[in-house]
């Protein structure tokens, strides 16, 4: 355990840091999951109008340093290759 009150401090600091960034992923793999169920029910306009959110959301985490920006890249990169593969077929 820590001895100072700034490493005390610190501790509260990173728990809440970690609580927040725990729910920041859990949102990104929801709003995915409901697009994902978008494209399998073949509601494609609602999916063009998902995959904007969904694409922010993940700049957003890679931007903070939730999730790296290569994953943030490789999410939207396959994001958008389901989402045109659909709307062709």
């Amino acid at each position: 355990m820590p001895i100072k009150r700034s490493a005390y401090k610190e501790l509260r600091k990173a728990k809440l840091r970690h609580y927040k960034n725990i729910s920041t992923k859990t949102e990104l793999k929801t709003i995915a999951k409901k697009f994902q169920k978008l494209i399998e029910t073949k509601k494609m306009d609602e999916a063009k109008k998902a995959i904007p959110e969904l694409i922010s959301k993940i700049d957003k985490a890679a931007s903070k340093g939730i999730i790296k920006s290569n994953t943030a890249s490789r999410r939207i990169s396959r994001l958008m290759k389901k989402l045109s593969q659909a709307s062709k077929a």
